[in-house]
């Protein structure tokens, strides 16, 4: 009876060894670290970049804030000179010009507001009533390089060589103060995004300027 309750026990005990061992051997990867069920060691890497990233796009500072709603409204009213140009002119170029600034600002202004979606702010508006502008150059007429309505109405009037001349002046004058601003958040600016979208508009816009003083009359 000694013995083979002692067999069974001796059973027991190995049979118990190679669970443990087996349990083990489930738990460590290839390379003698540890993994829990369920759980990836590749997952936190991955979780801690989006992290990352997500508080690398959160961070801004009032530079940006400004830069962001005061460009909404000019890029508004980029976007308002270009459509003008439909059935007032037949010069082909000042057409891809406007059709080039619509396609290229209209976007932007939908990026602009994401970002202060995601900075908790309010949505920009292209209305530039009350706004405080802080740190930007602010000329007599308002923003800078910002028409009038008088100077609006001007443009809208106007037909063939009249509107090409006065477009192109006012559209230069308009792109001159869009890169001002946008060099304004280069300098003081914190956030990626706005800072990376502040570079596009310098060389586009710088790049328009120069077809469009190419196309001024001499």
């Amino acid at each position: 009876m000694r013995s083979n309750r002692s067999t069974r026990f001796t059973i027991a005990i190995t049979a118990a060894s190679a669970v443990a061992a087996a349990v083990l051997a489930g738990c460590s990867s290839d390379d003698g670290e540890m993994n829990m069920p369920g759980m990836s060691s590749s997952d936190t890497p991955a979780s801690s970049s989006s992290e990352a990233s997500a508080e690398a796009s959160a961070e801004f500072n009032d530079a940006d804030v400004t830069f962001v709603e005061g460009m909404y409204p000019h890029h508004a009213q980029a976007v308002e000179m270009a459509s003008l140009v439909d059935g007032r002119t037949e010069n082909a170029q000042v057409i891809e010009l406007a059709q080039a600034i619509e396609a290229a600002q209209a976007p932007e202004m939908e990026q602009m507001n994401a970002l202060l979606t995601a900075w908790g702010q309010p949505a920009a508006s292209a209305d530039m009533g009350g706004m405080d502008m802080g740190g930007m150059d602010m000329g007599s007429g308002g923003m800078t390089g910002m028409m009038s309505q008088e100077d609006m109405d001007m443009l809208s009037t106007a037909n063939g060589a009249e509107f090409d001349s006065m477009w192109l002046t006012m559209m230069i004058e308009h792109h001159k103060g869009a890169i001002e601003m946008a060099q304004i958040e280069l300098a003081d600016g914190s956030n990626a995004d706005a800072k990376e979208l502040a570079s596009t508009i310098v060389d586009a816009q710088q790049s328009e300027i120069s077809t469009m003083e190419s196309l001024l009359p001499q």
